[in-house]
């Protein structure tokens, strides 16, 4: 059967710098943007209601105060993990229209709260032009989470936002694939350091959207499932200007939705976010128009009659990752002729509108990996040029104390999905009846001095 669509508006825009002193940023505006384009009929999706957020208001905030906003975004999260899980719970595939980055907090407590719930891990795929890397390790201070939601999801940070309900990390660094950052991102070294699978976009596009969605599978092989980020500032600005951060060297449309369709066309997908659409920079919709033509493409899979409801994979371990030939690939070349290459057109990197960064990055200084950083991990990174794509994948290396994750001892209806670990994969969350993935909120605890933030 086909699985059934869920949107949910997550119009947050508490991880964004304002543009100006006296504005605020338009991201909020993105959901109700894309919705006049009909996403919801075309998609036939449910519509499953929004997430207010806070107010914002940046009030007396200075550089050394923490992340902007850390306990109203602390409060969001917990409540869009709370929505994203009782939607799953239905058996559905929820698509988050955010809103900023700082969404990715909310999608991935619920992704761990689902991983302990079965016994296993959840992965994810992270499709953004920009790392959103920077943390108090690599940067003088920090400042907007939308710049820093991928240090925080990864447990790297001030434990109010990167250690909710005494979760940390919500996902591995081995469990994590960045997809569509610019060949010299200032945190590229950091990531692989780290361990953090990348693959830039001349390596992405040298390979083909549809073989990068399919060799982002391989990467998540021993991953119960994995969830999708996706922020559009991954495209070009010569063909998506309307973000808070254009950034020139990104992909087009076309790939996009081939990128997409691969990585949704498995029931081990278990969700997708969008993220950074600024309707302030398209006044005639025409960006908005494009954004919903790709997803609802990018999505046919999801709703395809042959589509299968989301399953977790067992976590036994898997032989080693392997490129090339695979159902992902074979999906998005029905859906777009070949490997799409022949639609998305090359890019010449036009510079687009200028823009204030509005994830705080133009006030920091260039960090990235120190100078003594040991010489195998610089020349195993260095710069990406277009004529000589590399794809730099980072041996997997085992967690330390703090990135440990191991599964709470599950009980009742969660023992129940974990015996069945060593066999088939499990049915779809549904199954298991509502409730499976909330958790009560932990007691109050007062929260740690905002100035005293926690190493990577």
């Amino acid at each position: 059967m086909m699985r059934r669509i869920a949107v949910l508006d997550a119009p947050t825009n508490l991880g964004l710098r304002p543009p100006t002193s006296t504005s605020v940023p338009g991201c909020a505006k993105a959901p109700g943007a894309l919705r006049d384009h009909d996403l919801l009929a075309r998609l036939r999706a449910r519509d499953a209601g929004c997430v207010t957020p806070p107010r914002y208001d940046p009030g007396d905030w200075r550089p050394g105060d923490g992340v902007c906003h850390a306990r109203e975004i602390a409060d969001y999260s917990l409540a869009l993990a709370e929505r994203i899980g009782s939607i799953i719970d239905r058996g559905e595939f929820p698509v988050v229209l955010g809103g900023d980055c700082s969404v990715l907090l909310g999608s991935a407590l619920a992704m761990h709260r689902l991983g302990e719930a079965v016994g296993g891990r959840i992965g994810l795929v992270f499709v953004d032009g920009h790392s959103d890397f920077r943390h108090p390790g690599n940067a003088s201070y920090v400042g907007a989470a939308a710049g820093e939601d991928l240090a925080l999801v990864t447990g790297r940070g001030q434990a109010d936002l990167a250690a909710l309900e005494g979760r940390r990390p919500y996902f591995r660094d081995i469990d994590v694939v960045v997809l569509g950052i610019r060949a010299q991102d200032e945190y590229r070294l950091d990531l692989q350091a780290a361990g953090i699978t990348t693959r830039p976009v001349p390596a992405l596009r040298a390979e083909g959207a549809a073989r990068t969605a399919q060799w982002a599978h391989e990467q998540l092989a021993d991953c119960a499932g994995y969830w999708v980020h996706i922020d559009v500032d991954v495209l070009d600005p010569a063909v998506m200007p309307a973000v808070d951060a254009p950034d020139p060297g990104g992909i087009a449309f076309a790939e996009l939705e081939i990128l997409l369709a691969g990585l949704v066309d498995t029931p081990h997908c278990l969700g997708v976010e969008l993220t950074v659409f600024d309707p302030d920079y398209d006044p005639d919709g025409s960006y908005a128009a494009e954004i919903v033509n790709t997803v609802v493409a990018g999505l046919a899979p999801v709703t395809a009659p042959e589509a299968v409801p989301p399953r977790l994979l067992s976590p036994r371990p898997t032989p080693s990752p392997r490129r090339g030939n695979g159902r992902g690939a074979t999906a998005a070349e029905r859906l777009a002729g070949r490997d799409g290459l022949d639609r998305a057109a090359r890019l010449d990197g036009r510079d687009g509108p200028d823009r204030v960064d509005e994830r705080g990055g133009d006030d920091l200084p260039e960090s990235g990996v120190s100078d003594d950083q040991p010489a195998g991990v610089r020349s195993s990174v260095g710069a990406v040029a277009d004529d000589e794509v590399t794809d730099a994948v980072a041996p997997a290396a085992e967690p330390n104390g703090a990135g440990e994750w191991p599964p709470a001892e599950p009980t009742g209806l969660a023992a129940q999905i974990a015996a069945t670990v060593d066999r088939e994969p499990v049915g779809p969350p549904a199954s298991a009846g509502p409730g499976l993935l909330r958790r009560p909120a932990p007691p109050a605890e007062t929260p740690p001095d905002r100035h005293e933030a926690d190493s990577a």
